[in-house]
């Protein structure tokens, strides 16, 4: 089409469509150039708006075909620059908000709740068989057997997340040689203070189950370990109204650690079956050496409050689910917070609002469990914080600060109750005390500035 075309009275087009289409609209009066220019700085006031120079109206103006010829004859300009600096003038500058980013850190409701219960349920076990063996020397084999497991499980547990980063492969690499492992170091260790067959096999059926519900955690197995622990559930389940007998308390148990132990060689199967993804170095054993140490302190922390009441470890499994929760909740929370301030003194103020909001949800829910069970609260919910407090440094890679804490607060403890110059519950209070305001101290000062949460 080389000849003008006039629009009919009339029609849907207008003399944009017409430049648009790449047509020459018929001639406008004198002086309606600039209403002209007018018109399509409106129609594009979108494209121009977020424009920082000239240059992107022209580009923009490229894009919607107009021609020399068409900037000549129905807007007046010389060229397409000339017409592009006219637009940029007349339409504001409006820079939209960028889309705000989903928050990371949402926590899996039901995994945190599943997890919980999955750390709780063990401990049916020994109502099951509790009567089968001597609670003096056995009872001893199966406490020295548990916090070399959880000491190992601890470290072994963030080996492998740490070749997570490699891969599944990797990852299922770590755990399928240190499990094995992990069981046969804590058997042995109680095997050392034994004084029969029966509480080495206790101890070597617990420290092979803590192995396998290890690797299921990490693997993310938790409605596999779940319906492993279905047998020994039922079996606690039914001893109110019926008394299974010794062959029956003997074997559920043992069915659900048989069934622990093939689910995780499922879990592990599959990963191994993973595609490699190339990765560096190997990172050293020593890195995971002070989340050993924290599962060791930990454990004789627990273990500490449990001889005064047995019902607060239960307590304690428990909330590790909630614990979990609060931990991907104090990160969120973080980011808003870093997204809402502008300076370090206030990201600081609320960095320190936060920390303090979720260590109260996290231990006050705990008061009433310590009162219904009969637990004395301040040795309990210290205790609570102190474990929180170090879990929330863990997370954000400051390990050795919570693993010398505990540790201190483990050995004061360990050694209040062994020399007795206080009462147990008084000592246990002092000592977690101590090591919760170390932490929180160390948690503001760290958490408190911007880098972490980046």
């Amino acid at each position: 089409m080389s000849g003008p075309m006039a629009l009919e009275p009339g029609g849907r087009g207008d003399d944009t469509l017409s430049l648009r289409l790449g047509r020459a609209p018929a001639r406008s009066a004198p002086g309606a150039d600039r209403d002209a220019v007018d018109r399509l700085a409106a129609e594009l006031a979108e494209g121009i708006g977020p424009a920082v120079h000239p240059y992107e109206v022209a580009a923009l103006l490229e894009s919607e075909g107009l021609t020399a010829e068409v900037i000549k004859e129905r807007y007046g300009h010389p060229n397409l620059f000339s017409l592009a600096s006219a637009l940029y003038e007349r339409v504001p500058r409006t820079f939209p908000e960028p889309p705000r980013p989903g928050n990371p850190w949402r926590p899996d409701h039901v995994r945190c709740a599943l997890r919980g219960v999955l750390f709780a349920l063990p401990g049916l076990a020994y109502l099951l068989t509790g009567g089968l063996w001597h609670a003096g020397r056995d009872l001893d084999v199966l406490v020295v057997a548990g916090l070399v497991s959880w000491a190992w499980g601890q470290a072994l547990g963030h080996r492998a997340y740490l070749r997570m980063a490699t891969g599944r492969r990797e990852a299922g690499r770590t755990l399928l040689k240190g499990a094995p492992l992990g069981a046969l170091a804590a058997t042995g260790s109680g095997a050392l203070l034994a004084g029969s067959g029966t509480a080495i096999g206790v101890a070597a059926a617990q420290s092979a189950y803590l192995s396998a519900a290890g690797v299921l955690l990490v693997l993310g197995g938790e409605r596999l370990l779940l319906a492993a622990l279905t047998p020994l559930a039922a079996g606690a389940a039914a001893l109110p109204w019926w008394d299974p007998g010794t062959v029956p308390r003997l074997a559920l148990p043992l069915l659900s650690v048989l069934c622990a132990v093939a689910a995780a060689g499922r879990a592990l199967r599959g990963a191994l079956g993973a595609s490699p993804v190339p990765g560096g170095p190997r990172p050293p054993l020593l890195r995971s050496l002070p989340y050993g140490l924290f599962g060791l302190s930990a454990g004789v922390l627990v273990l500490l409050e449990g001889r005064q009441h047995p019902y607060a470890v239960v307590v304690l499994t428990v909330s590790m689910g909630p614990a979990e929760w609060l931990l991907y909740r104090y990160r969120g929370m973080s980011v808003s917070a870093l997204r809402a301030t502008a300076t370090p003194a206030a990201f600081l103020l609320r960095s320190t609002g936060v920390l303090g909001l979720c260590l109260l949800s996290y231990v006050l829910p705990l008061l009433p469990a310590a009162l219904l069970t009969g637990a004395e609260p301040a040795p309990l919910l210290l205790l609570a914080a102190t474990l929180w407090t170090a879990l929330l440094l863990q997370a954000f890679g400051a390990a050795w600060q919570p693993a010398a804490v505990c540790l201190a607060a483990a050995v004061a403890a360990a050694s209040a109750a062994a020399l007795r110059p206080l009462p147990g519950p008084i000592a246990l209070t002092l000592s977690c005390g101590t090591a919760c305001l170390c932490l929180t101290a160390c948690a503001v000062r760290l958490l408190g500035r911007p880098a972490p949460h980046a």
